[in-house]
């Protein structure tokens, strides 16, 4: 698969990366004002905020410019700064879902909490380098929560009242879904599954809406429209856009969360077979699979001590059955979906293009 990111004409990336940049630099100085060993905090704020491919203020801005939105005006400019609180929402939500998952890798990096404990191990100091480590990344990512809330309110304030008020409504509606989403997938981690493959799939596409869906994609787009003034109708037209696009997306992560390139992704072929995740591709497999392929997929997935052979072996029964094949149709299928709604949409140009090549680069990502 070739990753194929969509072009950006009006240059929404770089500004959403000057706004980051700007505020980072004010908050490393806070950090240190308030205590000198605070700028490790700055660090690592900046270093998950690094490597992002912006999907979602582009959902946002391009959005924002398909109904309406003015290229070049002060709202464009409060597109951008909105952009960036999705993007410190979701370093947010990466901190501390790392720490959940107690994963070791974050692109290409170590994660947050694995960076603190081994300086905490290094450095020799007292008490638990692990609880260190996790309690650390929890303060992270309340900061990136605090810093999205700040980034966004100061945004909202340059727009219209009534735009800036339903922006307010979708902002606060996604954190709240995103937490409940966290619990959900939490749980269903907790819960006996492979008994019932479909209820096993109803649960795990429950999570991919609440978790990822609607705030990697649904919310972005509606946010875009609500701060062009767009009407109750036009918002709704675009969260039944939203919706199956970020199923789609986040379908795609768990495909290359088993089958990508470690090299392009930025964590270990085979990890989330490793944290046990339970995907739609899982419960896929478990209701395909022979009997012999369900009993071993069943006493390995979870196990963190896999090694790269069993990794292979389980992704190889992924294939056989089916299971990925049968994912893959189901991302054509919401695509398709997606796109058709868009165009009954009767969106202005450039938005409704860009939004159509934003929906392809979110599908078909490498990484």
């Amino acid at each position: 698969m070739v990753h194929s990111a969509a072009p950006d004409p009006e240059g929404v990336r770089e500004g959403v990366e000057r706004v980051l940049a700007e505020y980072l630099a004010t908050q490393r100085s806070l950090y240190t004002s308030i205590g000198a060993d605070g700028a490790p905090l700055a660090d690592a704020v900046t270093a998950m905020l690094e490597r992002g491919k912006r999907l979602r203020p582009s959902f946002c801005y391009w959005s924002f410019r398909a109904h309406g939105g003015e290229a070049g005006s002060p709202e464009a400019s409060g597109v951008l700064h909105v952009g960036a609180a999705l993007e410190l929402f979701q370093a947010a939500a990466l901190f501390h879902d790392d720490v959940m998952d107690a994963s070791d890798t974050r692109r290409g990096r170590p994660t947050a909490h694995r960076a603190f404990a081994a300086r905490h191990a290094s450095e020799g100091w007292t008490g638990d380098a692990d609880r260190f480590g996790e309690s650390v990344a929890i303060l992270l990512g309340d900061l990136a929560l605090s810093a999205s809330e700040s980034e966004f309110a100061q945004a909202a304030d340059g727009f219209a009242p009534e735009a800036a008020r339903e922006a307010r409504l979708v902002f606060d509606l996604m954190r709240t879904e995103v937490t409940v989403g966290q619990y959900l997938d939490v749980l269903a981690q907790a819960l006996p599954w492979g008994e019932d493959p479909a209820a096993d799939e109803a649960r795990a596409r429950e999570v991919i809406r609440a978790k990822s869906a609607r705030y990697s994609v649904e919310h972005p787009i509606v946010l875009g429209a609500a701060l062009a003034g767009a009407d109750d109708e036009a918002l709704a037209a675009m969260r039944a856009v939203g919706l199956p696009l970020g199923e789609a997306f986040q379908l795609r992560d768990d495909l290359l969360g088993v089958f990508g390139d470690p090299e392009v992704t930025g964590k270990p072929a085979g990890d989330d077979m490793r944290e046990g995740k339970r995907t739609v591709l899982v419960a896929r497999a478990m209701a395909l699979a022979s009997p012999e392929d369900r009993a071993l997929l069943a006493a390995q997935l979870g196990d963190r001590d896999l090694d790269a052979d069993q990794v292979a072996r389980l992704a190889g029964i992924l294939q056989r059955c089916g299971a990925a094949a049968q994912v893959e149709e189901l991302i054509d299928d919401l695509v398709a979906q997606s796109l058709e709604r868009l165009d009954a949409a009767d969106l202005a140009e450039p938005g409704a293009s860009m939004l159509r090549r934003l929906a392809h680069a979110a599908a078909t990502r490498a990484a």
